[in-house]
């Protein structure tokens, strides 16, 4: 039916018999009620011929739930009519059993009862229920790859079409802009999807990482989207499509099922925070052959399989450094200087694997620049969930470690940092010196927070990450001109939207998720033999592998992928946040 058709439909059911007084409908006309019926289905107007939007459409159970009497399940291949001329709406019946249609006889039988029950009307009712039962099911949507959960949250796979709201009201101008521009890359047909995967969900609380981090995040990686297809007409066009894993990444397992489903999928980037859920979802992806380029986790154990002991995980590769690689340079920082550490590790019960806060862990134990300083009793686990009062029992035993503390490790995801150092400002030993060594997360912490802006003169935070924006800003940034090219097309306009621009200079979201989609672009690039050549994931997995120093221009600087997946060109800036008197 035309995008309409169901309005004219009802229209032509409500008309006539919403006057008592009108003549008995003819039997031909409630018949081509019923194929319509038949053939309208509520979804949305596909950019692609994607393949989730299948036969799976409609669950019997949407049609049938208030039909006394009619079948749910689905029938089983039609067998071929034989014998004696068969009637022609007999005809029309076998050619709907055969189309494919799996909701058909469901769906018919449920028309069928609307009909013999209310009239047409019915059938119209009938057909309005099924419609907004499914949608509560799916976001509000006629997308099946999109899930409400039980508590309301949405999560799945969406390309834009389906509403900017889907993901919140944050991700709305990213998602807006999305739609325009698939319409623009898929309006050709010669193009790839390339999927950003992370914690996206409708609700605020993305149990790991700031709201605004993760809206920056998916902001850079639209803009390497946009940018690579303005940049090349002869090269097949990108495809972006967000899948969300729900807070936590608790439903990785759904958006990574929707994926393998996606129509001419070569790679996903992003791949969420290093957690449990994260390595879960980046093996069932290397099991599809599905290649994977991270942004923002730095966890070791990805290249080598130590993560879970179970192998490396061929086609992931990552953009951001490893935690190895940050925490060196601190101990290169700290070296020549005598310190005198202890340890605070997150420790948890009844959850999965935080990857990230265990390799942390293990490098402040086992890297030459740091293991020196620590004292082997000096080690003090904590929940952090519990707010600041869990570090607050370990404030005094602190202060009471002889030789005296004067640096501690700080082995928890940062987003308890300002907990921490809460805490530590009412110490009773506040007259001493104390530098706090940290992951690179710090990078995308609010520096607002009360606990950060009221750090007094005997508190130092110390992390190593990628240059700061003022850095890659300067002159001494011999790559300043692509950092200056990644701000002014993070700025411009998208397609009538408009980011926030501290977006972009937000900690280091923005611009690992955009050189993480670059890195994929520059794969897709080079894996296209010829001008009509439309790379798949193969091809693209064995090509990122292939990308030498330099042959990637991010925007953070340019850079290759050696043979483990991890960065080479690592310009790592040490960074000191210190209190002020």
């Amino acid at each position: 039916m035309a995008a309409n058709g169901f309005e004219q439909f009802r229209r032509a059911l409500v008309g006539p018999l919403s006057d008592a007084r009108a003549p008995l409908t003819p039997r031909s006309t409630y018949w081509s009620w019923f194929r319509a019926a038949l053939a309208f289905q509520p979804v949305r107007p596909p950019l692609s011929d994607s393949l989730r939007f299948g036969s799976d459409l409609f669950d019997a159970d949407l049609f049938d739930a208030d039909l006394a009497g009619a079948p749910s399940a689905r029938p089983s291949a039609p067998t071929p009519l034989s014998g004696p001329a068969v009637k022609p709406w007999r005809k029309g019946w076998t050619r709907l059993r055969h189309s494919g249609v799996a909701a058909a006889v469901s769906a018919a039988l449920g028309v069928v009862a609307a009909i013999g029950s209310t009239g047409g009307y019915g059938l119209y009712l009938h057909a309005q229920h099924g419609q907004e039962g499914f949608r509560q099911k799916h976001c509000g949507t006629s997308n099946p790859a999109l899930v409400t959960r039980a508590d309301g949250e949405c999560t799945g796979v969406t390309d834009g079409s389906d509403g900017p709201g889907v993901f919140g009201t944050a991700l709305e101008p990213v998602l807006a802009a999305l739609r325009a521009e698939n319409r623009e890359a898929t309006r050709g047909g010669r193009y790839v999807t390339v999927a950003f995967l992370a914690p996206l969900s409708s609700a605020d609380a993305t149990n790991g990482q700031a709201l605004d981090q993760l809206v920056a995040e998916a902001e850079g990686a639209y803009t390497a989207v946009e940018q690579a297809n303005a940049a090349d007409s002869s090269t097949a066009k990108i495809r972006l499509v967000l899948a969300g894993m729900g807070s936590g990444e608790r439903h990785w397992k759904d958006a990574v099922d929707q994926l393998k489903l996606e129509r001419n999928l070569v790679a996903v980037t992003g791949m969420g925070l290093a957690r449990g859920e994260s390595v879960d979802a980046a093996r069932e992806l290397s099991d599809a052959g599905i290649p994977m380029v991270a942004d923002l986790i730095t966890a070791d154990g990805f290249d080598t399989g130590a993560v879970d002991d179970k192998g490396p995980i061929k086609g992931l590769v990552r953009v951001g450094f490893t935690n190895t690689a940050l925490l060196t340079a601190v101990g290169k920082e700290l070296a020549g200087q005598k310190h005198t550490a202890a340890v605070v590790r997150s420790v948890t019960s009844n959850q999965s694997p935080d990857p990230y806060t265990e390799s942390l862990y293990h490098d402040f134990l086992s890297l030459n620049g740091l293991k020196k300083h620590l004292l082997p009793e000096a080690g003090f686990p904590v929940d952090p969930r519990r707010g600041p009062n869990s570090f607050l029992n370990i404030i005094g035993p602190l202060c009471d470690i002889a030789p005296a503390i004067d640096t501690v490790y700080f082995a928890a995801r940062e987003k308890y940092l300002p907990d921490f150092l809460t805490a530590l400002s009412q110490r009773p030993c506040r007259q001493r010196q104390l530098t706090v060594v940290t992951g690179s997360g710090t990078a995308d912490l609010h520096l607002t927070t009360d606990a950060l802006r009221r750090l007094d003169a005997s508190i130092t935070v110390l992390y190593a990450s990628l240059p700061t924006s003022t850095a890659l800003q300067s002159d001494s940034n011999r790559d300043r001109s692509l950092y200056d090219d990644f701000l002014q097309a993070f700025t411009r306009d998208h397609h009538g939207q408009a980011f926030v621009a501290a977006h972009a200079t937000l900690g280091h979201s923005a611009v690992l998720a955009h050189d993480a989609v670059l890195t994929v672009a520059t794969a897709i690039h080079q894996a296209a033999t010829t001008a009509t050549d439309l790379p798949g994931r193969y091809a693209v997995r064995d090509q990122l592998y292939t990308l030498t120093d330099n042959a990637v221009p991010g925007a953070g600087g340019r850079f290759g992928i050696d043979a483990t997946g991890n960065r080479t060109t690592a310009p790592v800036t040490v960074n000191r946040l210190k209190g002020t008197p």
